[in-house]
């Protein structure tokens, strides 16, 4: 095998790189529309002009997976799951804390999600609730004539007319007393159930790696396994991951080339037309210099995705967001959308960041900024360096991220199809970050 094609399938477009074995040299990159009714099609497309390859590939059609969160307290265990939602690049519909009622079911059912991760009590804690919700949610999916794992609720007929029938798959990452106790409850439903640890095993502590990979395999089985984007089995074949991780796994990959440097951190920020990512691998020297003790165990890597912030099937979403942050958003420009998506993701992102401690690094302290996606990759130079310069005069958090960094443009795309390869090819994946050395760089507003 002397190449191979990574494509990234998102909600608009399907982006394609034909990477060189094993150095990462990239020989060739192509697009094409994302069909949504067969996204196959655009793998097709926008691989036809490259010569044989196998494809790996990550995918955010659809806007991503939707998963809702059903928790016990909403500051507690709802949010704990809601953070393991965010970490494995779901996008988050729906959050649900206390006992399900009949009402609650009913908004849960509406917001359509794919998966549901259930949540609830620190490990030998409370269980109640956990036992509850469960209850509620297998008595809601029929045994029989029950539709695929992620299809959309219905409403049953007969005897039980007006009751609803949410059908999907649920994530169980609970209090690990009960665990195996509560997933019974749910087989016998009739629910599909992946039950891993708890997201909260003790009060303050935050473990959302294992639900992520949970979240991860659902999303694998039944919506890139399913019927909902293509029936074409070779989708199930290429399909590794969902975007946002590749992405973060190619972040990982940059930093670590740029280990040596007086400034290593790197952060990526890339708007899509469903969702817009930040990303940050701190320079551990720094942050750990500031983190307080209540921080300790923050992971290297960190994202957040913002599934109500794209430039076209979110646009409408964004419109509300830039109303709601007073961030200037005048007309249907791209470039103006992207900027305005940018910085708002960016205020979140640093929001998010401060329950690592005030004073840490974060995105805050990288060396290197990096604007991904549609909007900057096509944009002229000029006008992509003055909407660079707009993103770093914001005074509502999101400039401080771009005040004393380097600012480039991955024109190429090159970040997913470095994640891509990180496992299995890790000399091409290096290969293909460190193409990012040579992308054009915007210069930092006088004054910075």
């Amino acid at each position: 095998m002397s190449s191979v094609a990574c494509v990234d399938i998102g909600s608009t477009w399907t982006k394609a790189a034909l990477v060189g074995l094993p150095a990462g040299e990239l020989l060739a990159t192509a697009q094409a529309p994302t069909d949504a009714t067969d996204v196959v099609r655009g793998v097709l497309a926008a691989t036809a002009g490259f010569p044989a390859a196998p494809v790996v590939a990550c995918s955010s059609a659809g806007g991503g997976l939707r998963l809702a969160v059903v928790g016990y307290e909403e500051l507690i265990s709802a949010e704990a799951g809601h953070r393991a939602a965010l970490s494995a690049g779901a996008r988050v519909v729906h959050v649900a804390a206390g006992r399900l009622t009949g009402e609650g079911l009913a908004r849960l059912a509406a917001a359509q999600p794919d998966v549901v991760l259930l949540v609830g009590g620190t490990d030998g804690g409370e269980a109640s609730v956990l036992r509850h919700n469960a209850a509620v949610l297998a008595a809601s999916a029929p045994l029989q004539g029950r539709p695929p794992p992620g299809s959309r609720p219905e409403r049953a007929t007969g005897g039980e007319e007006g009751a609803l029938r949410l059908s999907v798959p649920v994530v169980l990452a609970g209090n690990a007393a009960v665990r195996d106790e509560v997933a019974a409850v749910l087989r016998a439903g009739g629910v599909p159930v992946s039950a891993t640890d708890n997201v909260l095993p003790d009060i303050g502590r935050l473990a959302p790696e294992p639900a992520r990979a949970a979240i991860r395999g659902v999303f694998l089985r039944h919506v890139i396994g399913g019927p909902r984007l293509s029936t074409d089995p070779r989708l199930r074949a290429w399909v590794r991951t969902v975007t946002p991780d590749a992405v973060l796994a190619g972040v990982g990959v940059l930093a670590a080339a740029r280990s040596g440097l007086p400034a290593p951190g790197v952060a990526v920020v890339d708007v899509g037309g469903a969702t817009t990512d930040v990303y940050c691998v701190p320079d551990p020297d720094a942050e750990q210099s500031t983190l307080g003790r209540e921080a300790v165990g923050v992971p290297a890597a960190r994202r957040t995705v913002e599934g109500d912030l794209g430039v076209a099937v979110s646009v409408g979403a964004l419109r509300a967001a830039a109303a709601a942050e007073d961030v200037p958003l005048v007309g249907d420009d791209p470039l103006d959308l992207g900027v305005a998506a940018a910085t708002i993701a960016l205020r979140r992102h640093l929001r998010a960041e401060a329950v690592y401690g005030p004073d840490g690094a974060g995105a805050r302290g990288s060396g290197l900024v990096v604007l991904s996606g549609g909007v900057f990759r096509h944009a002229e130079p000029a006008a992509l360096a003055a909407a660079a310069a707009r993103v770093a005069a914001d005074r509502g958090g999101a400039g401080g991220v771009l005040a004393d960094a380097t600012v480039v443009v991955d024109r190429r795309y090159v970040l997913a199809a470095a994640g891509l390869l990180a496992d299995g090819h890790a000399a091409a994946a290096a290969g293909l970050a460190a193409a990012l050395s040579g992308a054009e760089v915007l210069s930092p507003p006088a004054g910075r």
